[in-house]
């Protein structure tokens, strides 16, 4: 059998040799047969019950009927016999400003932009609370909503960019750490009259209500309301206002939700179609992401789903809103289903199998589903299914890639005990093909562990990649458990390392290690462990509390000081510095770097905005003021990650490391 060479191990993983079954040639899914992430425009519902999907550049539509499919046809899309009047309307960012067309007429906001460090339709709160984008178009396109953001008050974190064919250049960006002074940040809202209105979203011009987060902007369905989750610096109190986008004037203070921990909206307002009176909301009050039902004068009118499993998504509604689609994780928690839930009686029925992670389309009338979905051993499925009567055709599938011709490794997932004694945590084992009896095989660690992530999945490979394949067809274990602080596992599992990042991760990580050296073919004399940005942190920390265990680690883009990384998150998860001096303390591995024993690579983007690169670099002063030997590579034009072709370099960089340090 082959082995897995290294320069597979791009991001792109672009194998060529997935074998085929139905509608859908390995061309065409190449790579989205790997992963659950699928691109859902490929397949459409038109017509109720036909299915348009692309195969090789061209688009077909195949009828769905009686459990079975039709022949398949080349499919043309009618075209439209006049432009919809909303799309010539287009909003644009460009530098720091907005350009914004309404049909024949156009606004920037150029004039606006009255000084330095004004940013005009982007991201802000550094794209926390579920924020991706700064421009909010009203369901019509009548009315335009955007951010604007004012980091003049921030300071400028220094950046230099070098180059091959000229003098390095200073580039400065705004970069609000922990403790520091944060944006500010307001609403704008710009009709066809091009005059841009703002909404008085501050009670005062004090410090506090200019230091709120504004987050998840809903449109009300008439384009009279903007609603707006608004937060406290301290984030343990929100708000849910509704704002008259024609006076800009606060319309009324809808609920609200205050925990001593956080608050973390990440989600938006779902108005029910049948009624716009009404709206779904995300919350986790009672100690899980579950569902609640809402009027607009903010009275709770139910909560809808409701257990000790998270809903992770909303699908849809079917045409008449009598029944809402959702993911949830009820049955598998390192999965994804897809379920019904009718409005009414709040009845919950599962639509696709208990394993794998799914991800579906539905039609219009919410009778028939697509179904794509991956496990541990399927590296691809899809079927459309009759949800009426439940019989069900298979549109494709993927046989394993690698088992032909590349030397298989075994892939398990399993649960241990966390350090608590009780609470499951899910791991996932990788060894390496045809293990020789009585032979003990090194083992690395690859760990994150930090909020909103989960690496061991019911997906294909288990969430791992090539890369582990790669290890483990050398000669290593390769080895994760989701700890306590991750996601997807209720309100306490995630929050319970509040104030101390770093602590309870660690103790749960040793259990890890526990079950490790349990196990026959684990040297625990060759234990070596990894992990990137939070996981970064985390290699590091358990590398300088236990060298006993740990004999080789590689950390990439550390957080070292969590002072010094940016507000939102920092201050979420540890409160300011002034209010947790002691967890600041504790878990700063500045002062740890004496304990340094063993061989440590830590790795950096010199471009890195995200962990600073300030971080690495003061870890390092400390090594060589402790007497300490480390190791270090960074990459020069590199943000957080190393991407594209030099990723593979990366996994060179980090193989020939525990080649000489580990095996």
């Amino acid at each position: 059998m082959k082995k897995l060479i290294i320069l597979s191990l791009t991001l792109v993983m672009a194998f060529g040799a997935i074998a085929q079954e139905g509608l859908l040639s390995s061309k065409q899914l190449m790579d989205r047969n790997l992963y659950p992430s699928y691109p859902m425009r490929m397949f459409q519902f038109v017509q109720g019950n036909k299915i348009t999907y692309y195969q090789d550049g061209k688009q077909y539509i195949v009828s769905f009927s009686k459990g079975k499919l039709g022949t398949p046809a080349e499919y043309t899309a009618p075209e439209k016999k006049e432009a919809d009047a909303s799309e010539k309307r287009i909003a644009r960012p460009k530098g720091d400003n907005l350009y914004v067309t309404f049909g024949d007429k156009k606004w920037d906001s150029e004039s606006l932009n009255t000084h330095a460090g004004l940013v005009f339709g982007q991201s802000v709160h550094r794209n926390e609370f579920g924020i991706n984008g700064g421009i909010f178009w009203s369901p019509n396109k009548n009315k335009l909503a955007f951010y604007m953001m004012d980091e003049s008050m921030v300071a400028e974190y220094p950046m230099v960019k070098t180059s091959k064919n000229g003098i390095a250049k200073a580039q400065p960006f705004r970069y609000p750490m922990a403790g520091e002074k944060s944006h500010e940040v307001q609403v704008g809202i710009l009709t066809a009259d091009l005059k841009p209105l703002f909404l008085q979203t501050r009670k005062d011009n004090s410090v506090e209500e200019r230091e709120m987060y504004l987050t998840n902007l809903t449109w009300s369905p008439d384009e009279k309301y903007l609603y707006i989750a608004k937060i406290n610096r301290q984030q343990n109190h929100m708000w849910l206002e509704r704002y008259d986008v024609a006076t800009g004037k606060l319309d009324k203070v809808l609920f609200e939700e205050e925990n001593s921990r956080y608050v973390e909206p990440c989600e938006g307002l779902y108005f029910l179609p049948n009624n716009p009176n009404q709206f779904l909301w995300f919350s986790m009050k009672d100690g899980y992401k579950h569902l609640y039902l809402y009027n607009t004068d903010g009275k709770e009118i139910k909560q809808l789903t409701k257990g000790n499993y998270e809903v992770e998504g909303i699908i849809g509604f079917d045409k008449k809103g009598d029944n809402l689609f959702i993911y949830a994780n009820k049955d598998n928690f390192i999965g994804r289903a897809a379920y019904k839930v009718n409005m009414k009686s709040g009845e919950m029925k599962l639509l696709t199998s208990k394993e794998g992670t799914h991800t579906v389309v539905i039609n219009e009338q919410g009778t028939m589903m697509v179904d794509l979905y991956s496990s541990v051993n399927i590296p691809a499925r899809g079927v459309v299914i009759d949800l009426v009567s439940g019989k069900q055709a298979e549109l494709f599938s993927s046989e394993n890639p690698l088992a032909k011709d590349y030397a298989m490794p075994g892939i398990q997932t399993g649960t241990i005990k966390a350090a608590d004694g009780k609470t499951d945590l899910y791991y996932r084992l990788i060894t390496p093909p045809h293990m020789e009896q009585g032979k003990k095989y090194p083992t690395l660690v690859y760990v994150y562990g930090g909020p909103h992530s989960q690496l061991v999945t019911d997906s294909w490979l288990a969430g791992g990649n090539l890369y582990f394949l790669y290890l483990a067809q050398q000669g290593y274990v390769v080895y994760t458990v989701d700890n306590r602080g991750t996601d997807n596992r209720g309100f306490e599992f995630e929050s319970c390392t509040h104030r101390q990042l770093g602590t309870i991760e660690m103790a749960d990580q040793l259990e890890g290690v526990k079950f490790l050296q349990s196990l026959p073919y684990v040297d625990k004399d060759r234990m070596g462990v990894e992990g990137w940005s939070f996981g970064g942190f985390m290699t590091i920390t358990m590398k300088l509390a236990h060298p006993e265990i740990f004999k080789v680690a590689c950390a990439g883009g550390p957080v070292i000081d969590w002072r010094w990384y940016e507000i939102m998150y920092g201050e979420r998860y540890m409160d300011m510095p002034s209010e947790n001096p002691d967890g600041y303390a504790n878990n700063c591995l500045i002062s740890k770097a004496k304990d340094l024993d063993g061989r440590l690579l830590v790795i950096h983007g010199a471009e890195d905005n995200t962990v600073v690169w300030q971080h690495s670099i003061e870890f390092i002063e400390a090594c060589i003021n402790n007497g300490k030997l480390v190791d270090y590579f960074f990459y020069p034009h590199h943000e957080h990650n190393v991407r594209g072709s030099e990723r593979v370099h990366l996994y060179e960089k980090m193989f020939d490391y525990y080649e000489t340090h580990l095996k």
